[in-house]
């Protein structure tokens, strides 16, 4: 026992004082936060920009109302100038592009014929606009055609609103759900980004140590199983440790940016918010606003906080141990492809199944299956519990992930003790079934 506190110890300690360590450990929230206000920053300037769009409606049926500039688009009427030259000037000038209308009388065929010229590709959300605003004017045509009165189907059109309420009365809204999965799918997408980090620099540890022979002269004093223990605890400790100070130095960086910037990070301001932000919010009324902040204070943040722990440790240790033998069983990292790919699949399933299973169905057949299975369970499990998941189911969860960690850092053990000390091989499959059989 006292070897395996060195081991960690020696672990722990060779990786905090790691520059690279160090300097992510402190650079990374910074450069987060950093990149969020770039991405913010470079969003308004491109939202501040004005794209200028010219149309020649040579069909006649387009009113000057139909196309009408909005904040980001400014459409202007060059029908008088035609075709031919409207193409010069929109190649020459700094103008988006030009929409053109040709003139047929059929308003199926007018639907597929019109033309959007530019420069460069167009973006979907201008392409999008465009289609709307034909598609709005056509519709509007073609009922009129048909003896139809527009007017009165605008007014037969009803929205539905159903009122979710669970069973002991208290009010929900289809907004919490939206929160939720993506509460969950940070969850998960950071567990597994963390295992993979983490276990991988296990991985490499195994590797020089083994390159510089130095392994020679560790497993002469401890067992190999220790060694492998010892490196995965005293990673996983670095990797808490970082978590704390990523927590620590996000929350104290966030209140040095709403005291200097003035910005309200806890609430939002009215004041802050753009006319569209503010119509949307009016828009959803009073009730649903005061919902919705319910729900983010009815999230369990507490508990999928300690559960994130939990599972980053559990999975964490159940893949450094695979990872472990990987690096025993070859000589370099470039030998390592061959066994990374079915490490790497269960954790690459556990993301498909939460992004398309559990966002759509929580409680479900699969999305509960993949929650107890020990492989996918981390990031499965992580995305349920904003939905509510019974404490048994966690628990179970959680003792099948111990006891499956148990024994494959029993199995990879095998493979460990084998491979730190061989050279000059290429290493198969073959050859970790045998080391795994080998009980000596």
């Amino acid at each position: 026992m006292n070897k395996l506190k060195l081991i960690i110890a020696r672990e722990f300690i060779a990786k905090v004082k790691n520059k690279s360590f160090i300097l992510m450990t402190f650079l990374s929230p910074v450069i987060a936060i950093a990149m969020i206000g770039l991405v913010a920053f470079l969003t308004k300037k491109n939202d501040d920009k004005v794209k200028e769009i010219v149309y020649v409606d040579e069909s006649g049926l387009f009113l000057d109302q139909d196309f009408k500039s909005t904040k980001t688009i400014k459409y202007v009427d060059f029908t008088k100038l035609g075709v031919d030259e409207t193409k010069k000037k929109v190649e020459e000038g700094n103008h988006y592009g030009m929409l053109h209308i040709p003139k047929i009388d059929s308003l199926e065929t007018l639907a597929n014929s019109i033309e959007f010229y530019s420069k460069d590709t167009p973006g979907l959300s201008v392409i999008g606009s465009l289609e709307s605003k034909v598609n709005t004017k056509l519709r509007g045509l073609k009922m009129q055609k048909l003896g139809i009165d527009e007017q009165k189907i605008k007014l037969s059109r009803i929205k539905s609103d159903i009122k979710l309420f669970n069973f002991s009365g208290e009010k929900t809204s289809k907004l919490a759900n939206g929160i939720k999965i993506a509460a969950g799918t940070v969850a998960g997408y950071l567990l597994m980004m963390f295992v993979i980090i983490y276990g991988a620099a296990v991985m490499r540890s195994v590797i020089e140590e083994k390159t510089s022979r130095i392994i020679e002269v560790i497993v002469s004093s401890v067992k190999p199983f220790q060694l492998m223990l010892g490196k995965i605890i005293g990673n996983a400790s670095a990797g808490i440790l970082q978590f704390f100070i990523w927590g620590i130095l996000l929350f104290t960086l966030s209140t040095i940016a709403s005291v200097v910037f003035g910005f309200d990070m806890g609430g939002m301001q009215q004041a802050n918010l753009s006319p569209e932000q503010t119509q949307a919010i009016e828009s959803m009324g009073n009730d649903k606003v005061q919902i919705l902040i319910q729900e983010l204070y009815k999230l369990p943040i507490l508990k999928l906080f300690l559960l994130f722990i939990f599972y980053f440790l559990g999975g964490y240790m159940l893949y450094s141990s695979l990872f472990a033998a990987v690096g025993a069983a070859v000589d370099s990292e470039t030998d390592t492809q061959q066994f990374m790919m079915p490490i790497m699949l269960p954790l690459m399933l556990g993301v498909y199944v939460g992004a398309f299973t559990v966002i759509d169905d929580p409680h479900g057949p699969i999305s509960v299956i993949f929650s107890h299975i020990p492989f996918t369970s981390p990031i499965v499990m992580l995305m349920r519990v904003p939905f509510g998941v019974a404490w048994w189911e966690i628990l179970v969860s959680m003792l099948i992930l111990v006891l499956t960690f148990l024994a494959v850092v029993w199995l990879a053990s095998k493979i460990y003790r084998v491979g730190i000390l061989m050279y000059g091989k290429k290493t198969t499959y073959k050859d970790l079934w045998k080391w795994i059989r080998y009980s000596a």
